[in-house]
């Protein structure tokens, strides 16, 4: 008897793995369809007001000095500019929400986590508008940025497990054209509401309370979201995976006009949860470090050349109406990358793609910093802003396919959180170099930190191009 009821779970087990496996292959050979163009419209539209929120620093700032709650110059938090410490909190925050909550989307659900993020930012981003001092307003950012941090890591898992193999390079192309469209919008209003008070309100609190009205929207909007099919095989709940993968097919055929090719012969993987201690074996572990590494150092050009764009540009070009028009002009490009990205996401290997955009960035950054002609400051800008574009939606398709579904958004949340705090850090970093050496400095700096990024993944990254995600990671 004994022996037959453990016979009878094993037979369970293997048919739950099995249909584990047969959702993963069906999934894979979905085409594209305008459901699930729209749903990665609606998660990148949630990441649209987290980028507005990571690189609000640069153009709130202006308007918290104009109005006497920042300060410039040794008066402000560690004897930097305030806009340093605004930009620290932000970076910690991140580091805090990535490290210590990415394990909320493997065990709540993608969806769950990705509304109950969207809402949180909403509500502690609109309190920020409200206050009236420099303390108060880096104490609940960096509550901002802790919700923040977690929702882009279940952003990129979410992503990354709806869309099939051979469209997830351009899905993540395409997914930061509509995220990187938040800096130009935020150039703007930071153009023209910042220096004025609207309706007698003052323009950086509108500037704060437009990302939290529309964060508040994407949480109403994606009440509808379906939950990812392979996080629910991975938690045993098959009947709810086929259910979703189902509705995935529909809506293909009805677009196809035809039935969908039958799935490939699917691999048993493993089904359940699993502990954060998986990703320190083999092969994840070699994974992590290389990631690891390659966070701490690509962050420092990322989000040193954004989220200081205004005053490189205005040290090099020392006229601040024409440097406000140069730094939105290369603004222009933060959305307009991806989409020239988006014709080779699929023809390249993704690590190359990598280590093209990194040294890219070096080559270009140490140009800029020679410049001083509006024209010649606006090309190279656009140059180094198409690299960070390229290296970040490269890198984020990248991270998320090294990792198994059961683990995936735990271990993006490790790394990523390693280049929130090395962006915390440098920013006061970078204040210092910005103060004594320059715009100089600050691009010698980012010019060293992409020689590591370039030798990190050139060297210790796996390749991943026409692999499905069971095969990369398992």
């Amino acid at each position: 008897m004994i022996s037959s009821v453990i016979t009878s779970e094993t037979d369970v087990e293997r048919t739950n793995v099995e249909r584990g496996a047969a959702v993963e292959a069906r999934l894979d050979r979905i085409p594209a369809s305008p459901y699930l163009w729209k749903l990665i419209a609606l998660l990148s539209l949630g990441g649209f007001f987290e980028f507005y929120e990571l690189f609000m620093t640069a153009f709130v700032s202006p308007g918290l000095i104009r109005n006497g709650i920042f300060h410039t110059g040794s008066n402000g938090l560690f004897h930097l500019p305030d806009q340093a410490a605004f930009a620290f909190v932000t970076f910690l925050g991140l580091f805090v929400g990535t490290i210590s909550l990415g394990g909320i989307a493997d065990r709540c659900g993608r969806r769950a986590a990705f509304r109950g993020f969207a809402l949180c930012y909403a509500v502690a981003t609109t309190l920020m508008a409200v206050q009236n001092t420099a303390v108060a307003i880096d104490a609940i950012r960096m509550i901002c940025a802790i919700a923040i941090g977690a929702q882009l890591i279940t952003i990129d898992t979410y992503a990354s497990e709806i869309v099939p193999r051979d469209l997830r390079g351009r899905a993540f192309a395409l997914s930061f054209a509509i995220i990187q469209s938040a800096v130009p919008v935020l150039a703007l209003l930071g153009w023209l509401l910042v220096p004025h008070d609207p309706l007698h309100i003052q323009g950086w609190r509108w500037l704060v309370v437009i990302g939290g009205a529309g964060s508040f929207s994407v949480w109403i909007l994606c009440r509808f979201l379906p939950e990812s099919p392979r996080w629910l095989a991975r938690n045993g709940l098959l009947g709810d995976a086929e259910r979703v993968t189902s509705l995935f097919e529909r809506h293909a055929e009805a677009h196809l006009g035809r039935p969908l090719p039958a799935p490939d012969a699917s691999t048993p993987t493993r089904v359940g949860k699993a502990s954060f201690t998986e990703t320190l074996r083999p092969p994840y572990r070699g994974r992590i470090i290389m990631l690891t590494v390659f966070h701490l150092f690509q962050a420092i050009a990322f989000y040193g050349f954004g989220n200081w764009l205004p005053a490189l540009v205005n040290a090099q070009n020392r006229n601040a109406p024409r440097s406000a028009q140069v730094s939105f002009l290369i603004t222009l490009a933060f959305p307009i990358g991806p989409l020239v990205w988006s014709s080779i996401a699929e023809r390249y290997e993704r690590k190359w793609q990598i280590v093209g955009s990194a040294a890219g960035t070096a080559v270009f950054g140490l140009l800029f910093a020679v410049h001083t002609a509006p024209s010649g400051l606006v090309v190279l800008g656009i140059l180094i802003t198409l690299m960070n574009s390229l290296l970040g939606y490269s890198s984020h398709a990248y991270q998320a396919e090294l990792f198994p579904t059961r683990i995936r958004a735990r271990a993006v949340g490790f790394v990523y959180s390693w280049g929130r705090l090395s962006t915390a850090l440098t920013s006061l970093i970078i204040g210092f170099l910005f103060q004594r050496y320059g715009s100089a400095g600050v691009f010698a700096l980012i010019a060293l930190a992409m020689f590591v990024v370039v030798v990190s993944v050139g060297v210790f990254g796996p390749r991943t191009r026409g692999l499905t995600l069971e095969q990369i990671s398992d």
